[in-house]
């Protein structure tokens, strides 16, 4: 089996909230600035983090995750990238050590040595205790050092720096500077489409301070052996799919659209908010975003929403996926308790909620078959139909999201993966009525 040795480091820390994703945005920036080319990938079902490490390193972010993706998968992502790149930059999700699969086990199946941020703010030596204990809690996995965040000074900086032993060294220091933090709202950060221009001072802000500490150097190079996947059919030659994308849809997996174009399919973006046109297509994508802050614009949108009803009771195929998911529903609450008109292709009410949400990995069991996949969202709908199904937890037996089928509708909270089973992908893409296929119309 060949191999390809490249520099990678894996960004992961004790929980949410300590900064990864500023942090590995400003390793790239940094390192981008020095001509050199860098891909970087995050862990896990993240839309949010990936527009923002795009935008620093100047190149698509791929998300891999052990179960949803897989092994093969991720081995042949790493491989590809190990050919073009200088740097593979990999962001953890959660703390290191959480969930089954965790960021830890997808740095020990590939070897790729862990950098640890940690928020030291309001702590000093304790951080290099806690550093040499997540360091040594798994054998299978290297830790090549800390980085220290919200770092307030050189003599809190140093304090740190002599706790450490020599085998886990500081890599570098970000100070507490709100010039390098990132934007963000309930679901997370703030697209980085909304905040370009302020994420690129913030971006060469804190790829300075990377430029002071070790990691202004490559790390060690990392061995990423072939894993070729399984040729892909043309099995959506000569279909046509259109694909809302704006401020209001933006969620979508580059390994999603990948993998349609790789099936033969032609794809046209158009936006709900702002177009008045329908593109001719064959099947239409709603994909997840932030519709609730943007439901008045999609509700003033009246031709928009006009064609895409005539698109539904045409019988043509549509995905719709949490966002767009809510867009199919009569009305949308958004935070301020405001209610507006939303398409009404399947009866129900969606309304968001400030507190509490639901997310988690599960499976989309549907008559075409199963395509992992997961949920996040904080809201709720409310007198929907009866589903077809629910999704399937990846680890509790509780049902997962419900499921929803109306003439060529799919739609249903969950976000889907399509890689994971790109048979099931094309035959929901194509037309069901003549297969005899069932809705609940």
């Amino acid at each position: 089996m060949s191999s390809i040795f490249c520099p990678a480091l894996f960004i992961a820390a004790p929980s949410s909230g300590q900064g990864k994703t500023t942090i590995t945005a400003a390793i790239a920036r940094y390192h981008r600035l020095q001509g050199r080319q860098v891909r970087i990938f995050k862990m896990g079902p993240d839309y949010l983090d990936p527009q923002i490490l795009e935008q620093a390193s100047g190149h698509p972010v791929v998300q891999l995750d052990l179960w949803m993706a897989g092994e093969d998968y991720c081995r042949n992502q790493f491989y590809r990238a190990a050919q073009v790149a200088d740097l593979i930059l990999v962001e953890g999700a959660m703390g290191i050590f959480d969930g089954e699969p965790s960021s830890a086990d997808l740095a020990a199946t590939f070897n790729i040595p862990i950098a640890l941020v940690m928020d030291v703010k309001g702590m000093a030596q304790t951080a290099a205790a806690l550093a040499m204990g997540l360091a040594n809690y798994r054998a299978d996995v290297h830790v090549a050092g800390l980085i220290a965040n919200n770092c307030a000074s050189e003599r809190h900086r140093q304090l740190i720096a002599d706790a450490l032993p020599e085998d886990l060294p500081l890599l570098a220091t970000m100070s507490r500077d709100p010039a390098i933090s990132l934007p963000e709202r309930h679901l997370g950060l703030v697209q980085a489409s909304e905040v370009s221009d302020i994420l690129e001072d913030r971006f060469n802000t804190a790829a300075a301070m990377i430029a002071q500490g070790a990691l202004a150097e490559l790390p060690a190079p990392v061995e990423f052996s072939a894993r070729e996947l399984p040729a892909v059919a043309p099995l959506l030659s000569g279909q046509r799919i259109a694909i809302a994308r704006d401020e209001a849809f933006s969620f979508i997996y580059a390994a999603n659209v990948q993998l349609l174009e790789d099936m033969g399919a032609e794809l046209i973006y158009f936006s709900p908010l702002h177009d008045k046109q329908l593109p001719e297509a064959d099947v239409l994508w709603l994909p997840g975003g932030y519709p609730e802050l943007h439901a008045k614009g999609l509700t003033e949108n009246s031709e928009m929403q006009s064609q895409i009803r005539d698109f539904y009771l045409a019988d043509k195929i549509v995905l719709a996926e949490c966002g767009g998911f809510m867009y199919c529903l009569e009305s949308l609450r958004d935070l301020d308790g405001q209610s507006f008109n939303m398409l009404g292709l399947i009866s129900g009410q969606a309304a968001m909620r400030g507190r509490g949400g639901c997310q988690g990995m599960q499976s989309a069991v549907l008559p075409e078959g199963d395509i992992r996949a997961h949920a996040h969202h904080r809201s709720t709908s409310e007198n929907t139909p009866e589903p077809i199904g629910h999704g399937r937890r990846q680890r509790h037996p509780a049902p997962g999201e419900a499921i929803y089928r109306s003439r060529g509708l799919t739609a249903s909270y969950l976000h889907l993966f399509f890689p994971s089973n790109p048979t099931a992908i094309a035959a929901l893409f194509k037309p069901r009525y003549e297969a005899g296929a069932k809705s609940n119309a």
